[in-house]
């Protein structure tokens, strides 16, 4: 089990010097499947002054994949953060983005989030607070999630809203794209249907053209939908700008966001409503921080997303999002598809579709190891 030292066996932070960087990818029992099967996540151990901390990237759905995520950490970040200060958060930033170069994207986010998602818990236990302590930011002790619509027809869609209403869950996110307007629109009208006065809106995936895109937006609205998600390619820079001036519905930025520099441009450009922060998309907790001060700063509105995490990524979204105090809810679906057994001690408390922001040490999950090496599988190659 995890844990903080006490007061007495706390390390000296000028010997705070990792030591160890260990990973395993690991099979997590599902509850039901985003993908239509079951990705492995890959947890991260970083050990120093004989401190640790977990981290964890989720491959479903980004630009990596599992085997790559787990090389990048053994062979190119792990190199690149033993010997090094614990505390040098932006140093050890600097270090990944040299052991893999930025390119349009910063280079490999889930491999540098789980890393720095560990730092960051390895810190928080050492002396023994929590993240939002450490920070000295934490505006909220809960926030509401919001359940994923993923269904395939207009029916499958309303038997999901049924099944989160059931479950306490009051907001919406309705994933759009490849079905074409009309199966679209008739989706949108479902959930509207099913759930009259819930929070809803829609993530288009990165499926459309301007012109398509439009053609949905209107129906959106029709609904009272609060955002369009992502429903461009995220390098049509000059598709967005055309978007969101015609757009009736707010247009929100996920994977066009992967580097606050990115936000920087498109602010510049006017072409930004809404910035989604997404830990895992934006390499970590250190970046995803600039990020949302930087939004904060230029008076842009704030959501927060996540992928199908287990307790560890959905507890660092958390602590992000109270920092922030992020007024909608959030997308933060992990319970609703996989389950945390490594997790046997102190974790997030989700009742009724809201999560309490955890207050142990760190992250706040205490990580079984055995847990975690019984759960490890080998991947191809």
């Amino acid at each position: 089990m995890t844990g903080a030292p006490s007061a007495g066996d706390r390390a000296d932070p000028a010997e705070f010097v990792v030591d160890r960087v260990e990973a395993w990818a690991i099979a997590l029992p599902a509850v039901r499947s985003l993908e239509r099967r079951t990705a492995p996540r890959i947890l991260v151990k970083v050990t120093a002054g004989g401190v640790t901390g977990w981290g964890e990237a989720t491959p479903a759905r980004t630009c990596e994949t599992a085997e790559s995520i787990l090389a990048t950490i053994r062979y190119h970040l792990a190199p690149a953060l033993v010997g090094r200060s614990a505390w040098d958060l932006d140093g050890i930033t600097s270090a990944f983005d040299r052991a893999v170069n930025c390119g349009f994207t910063i280079g490999a986010p889930p491999a540098k989030a789980a890393v720095d998602m560990a730092v960051h818990d390895l810190l928080g236990r050492a002396l023994g607070l929590s993240l939002g302590v450490l920070w000295g930011a934490r505006r909220t002790d809960r926030l509401e999630l919001g359940w994923t619509v993923a269904g395939r027809s207009a029916a499958e869609a309303a038997d999901s809203v049924a099944e989160g209403l059931d479950h306490g869950y009051r907001a919406f996110k309705v994933d759009l794209g490849g079905l074409g307007r009309r199966e679209d629109a008739g989706i949108v009208e479902a959930v509207r249907a099913a759930a009259s006065d819930a929070v809803l809106w829609a993530d288009g995936n990165q499926s459309y053209t301007v012109d398509s895109a439009l053609r949905v937006a209107g129906p959106l609205a029709d609904v009272g939908a609060t955002v369009f998600e992502q429903p461009l390619p995220a390098n049509d820079i000059a598709g967005l700008k055309r978007l969101r001036d015609a757009s009736p519905v707010p247009i929100a930025l996920d994977e066009g966001l992967p580097h606050p520099s990115d936000l920087a441009t498109l602010v510049r450009l006017d072409a930004v409503d809404v910035v989604v922060a997404k830990v895992q998309r934006s390499g970590g907790l250190t970046l995803s921080r600039r990020l949302c001060g930087f939004a904060e700063d230029c008076g842009t509105r704030l959501m927060g997303s996540g992928l199908a995490d287990s307790d560890l990524g959905l507890a660092a979204s958390l602590h992000l999002f109270a920092a922030y105090d992020i007024g909608t809810p959030v997308d933060l679906a992990g319970r609703q598809f996989v389950r945390s057994p490594y997790a046997t001690g102190r974790t997030v408390t989700v009742v009724d579709g809201a999560a309490e922001v955890p207050t142990g040490p760190g992250l706040g999950v205490d990580v079984d190891e055995q847990v975690v090496r019984s759960l490890a599988v080998d991947l191809p190659g």
